[in-house]
């Protein structure tokens, strides 16, 4: 009874592992190939489900149905025009024949080789076979600036005829003609970074900080220009405001002259003793205009001061 018992487990252990060999499960983010002693047998497996394979002897072999990543190494590059960059690349792709990618490539990582061979160089020809300037600006620039501060730049606003996203699209295009019997498609192809060797780094930046300086020449030119008419045009203002200060002090003095001399004339004219007095006081006006305290002075005694003060005495 106990030999009945210990074979029915034994066939049943063993119809199990058949049972879990014999089936097997696909997910949605997969696509399957299954091989019989090496080799592929029959089409590929896109649709999840269960799904059955002759165990032990058939083997699977998934993929990722998904989009992948490439991301490429950083390579120094000559450009068209005899400058060295380093250029760091990345790309997506996903297998779309997954039987001939099992017969060309066999798996993901013999696909990544594959990969870098393919668009290191293209990458490598596209980059040799262009300008600097068609690598690192994608359009022809139009700075919204002043017509003078353009016209100092413009000499380095080199004109561009690609630009670096026509580029990218050569790079992606020849890439998928190179890869088209691997059963895989690139889908996109970017430069991740472009970055200069130390001395065309050096040269780009002379280059910058001359551009700089020429625009800070332009402005410091236009403000001493403004300045100077400022300058002229306050120096205009003083004068005509001096002048006109001018003319109404002559006026005033004139007005305030006129008005002295008709009062005088009028205490003049009352009397005789008025006049007498009114000619005392300017004399001593006089006498006091033309001498200091250090001057001493003789007179005789037919002056008018005399006179004045002999009348006084009568």
């Amino acid at each position: 009874m106990d030999k009945k018992y210990t074979l029915l487990i034994i066939i049943s252990v063993i119809l199990a592992i058949v049972a879990i060999n014999s089936f097997y499960t696909v997910d949605e983010t997969e696509q399957v190939i299954i091989t019989q002693f090496g080799a592929p047998v029959g089409e590929a497996v896109t649709e999840a489900g269960l799904n059955m394979k002759i165990p032990f002897i058939q083997k699977v072999n998934r993929f990722d149905k998904r989009f992948l990543e490439w991301d490429g190494d950083q390579n120094q590059v000559p450009t068209k025009d005899k400058k060295f960059i380093f250029v760091d690349s990345y790309a997506r792709w996903h297998i779309t024949d997954p039987l001939q990618f099992f017969r060309r490539l066999r798996d993901e990582r013999g696909a990544q080789s594959r990969l870098d061979d393919i668009l290191d160089g293209e990458t490598r020809n596209a980059v040799a076979s262009h300008d600097l300037v068609e690598l690192v600006r994608t359009s022809n620039r139009e700075p919204d600036l002043g017509a003078d501060i353009f016209e100092v730049i413009e000499d380095s606003l080199e004109t561009i005829y690609v630009g670096r996203i026509a580029i990218q699209d050569i790079v992606l295009e020849l890439a998928n003609e190179r890869a088209s019997d691997l059963g895989i498609t690139i889908l996109d192809f970017r430069f991740k970074r472009i970055n200069y060797v130390e001395d065309v780094r050096r040269t780009v930046y002379d280059r910058m900080i001359s551009e700089r300086n020429k625009i800070a020449d332009l402005f410091r030119s236009e403000g001493q220009g403004e300045a100077s008419r400022i300058e002229g045009e306050k120096e205009r203002e003083l004068l005509e405001i001096q002048s006109e200060a001018f003319r109404q002090a002559r006026e005033i003095r004139g007005g305030g002259d006129a008005r002295a001399a008709a009062i005088y004339n009028e205490a003049y004219n009352r009397n005789a003793s008025t006049r007498e007095f009114y000619d005392f006081v300017k004399a001593m006006e006089a006498y006091e205009k033309s001498f200091d305290e250090n001057t001493s002075i003789f007179l005789s005694t037919d002056t008018e001061f005399f006179k004045y003060l002999k009348s006084i005495e009568h």
